[in-house]
């Protein structure tokens, strides 16, 4: 496995990470307000990215 995608894989699991936490701030219901809805989908567009790098890194 190459040092990118070792780094690609620990970026994409403190994303998660993130996202978990803003999963957590809004429990029970899971309802995001505006200013979490941009930032899961700038934590997600960024999760893309590193999942991106783990397909050419590991499958392509």
């Amino acid at each position: 496995m190459s040092r990118r995608a070792v780094d690609a894989l620990f970026q994409s699991l403190y994303l998660l990470t993130d996202i978990r936490a803003i999963l957590r701030e809004t429990a029970p219901t899971h309802e995001l307000d505006a200013i979490r809805k941009e930032r899961a989908g700038t934590l997600v567009a960024q999760l893309k990215k590193q999942v991106h790098i783990l397909e050419e890194e590991l499958v392509l």
